[in-house]
């Protein structure tokens, strides 16, 4: 039996009634947008195909460098989009010992496939429509960091951080966002313990720098289960949880999601 998802949304036309689509959120960077249209539409953004359930369901995303405008085609018809754009956080930190922002060779090695292997899990294109759901809260305690800013080491602009941290004791229960299935249960090299799980339509979840992972990869979970625990794995500085959301490979700001 599926399962129906229930899905309050504003009206926002971009359309006529016979082809219309609304979402819940606002057009930024680093938004993801969650909506529904009219059974059966075809729709792209900036040219890419974007999978719309039967139901009608289907989610957008920019990432957080995304240009003023996009495109979204509906039915071969294109209805422009502006994306608003944000102001992000850089800190410039120097006088750190060459070794804490160049990996060595074999660390270098490591960290390529890992980018790889996470890349593949987060490419994937599930049927799944938990994402049109909602999603809770991984873990409750202090926000120690945001998404988007950036740190510059030694003069070396470092990547973006993508994501939101939670700080908290060790062995705080970690819980699944939204309901899905786990595509990834490793351990990396800046990322410690992590879990990725998918909630269809290329919305992915990722939880880092875990104490324990309860689960395993091709799992189902439900939203609110517990999945595993705070830690302070790979590269941290304290104990916390790494909470990252993505649409396919591109990394989405997962806070304006969750409840206030």
């Amino acid at each position: 039996m599926k399962r129906r998802v229930a899905l309050a949304l504003p009206a926002i036309l971009l359309a006529r009634p016979a082809a219309a689509v609304e979402w819940r959120g606002s057009p930024a960077q680093g938004a993801l947008l969650i909506g529904q249209g009219a059974r059966g539409q075809r729709l792209a953004l900036d040219g890419q195909p974007v999978r719309v359930s039967p139901e009608g369901f289907f989610a957008l995303g920019f990432g957080r460098d995304h240009a003023p405008s996009a495109t979204l085609t509906v039915n071969g018809a294109a209805r422009p989009i502006a994306v608003a754009r944000r102001e992000w956080d850089v800190q410039h930190i120097t006088g750190l010992p060459p070794a804490q922002v160049t990996p060595d060779a074999a660390a270098l090695e490591r960290i390529r496939a890992e980018r790889e292997r996470l890349a593949a899990v987060r490419g994937v294109d599930s049927a799944r429509v938990d994402f049109a759901g909602g999603f809770a809260w991984p873990a409750r305690g202090r926000i120690s960091g945001i998404f988007g800013s950036q740190r510059v080491l030694n003069g070396q602009p470092r990547q973006p951080h993508y994501g939101l941290d939670v700080a908290g004791p060790v062995g705080t229960p970690i819980l699944a966002a939204a309901a899905g299935q786990v595509t990834l249960a490793a351990e990396f090299h800046f990322f410690g313990k992590l879990m990725v799980l998918d909630h269809g339509h290329g919305v992915n979840t990722l939880y880092a720098h875990l104490s324990a992972m309860d689960l395993r990869e091709g799992e189902e979970v439900r939203q609110g289960q517990r999945i595993g625990a705070m830690g302070a794995t790979g590269r941290v500085t304290g104990p916390h949880l790494h909470f990252s959301l993505s649409w396919y490979r591109v990394w989405l700001d997962p806070q304006p999601l969750l409840p206030s």
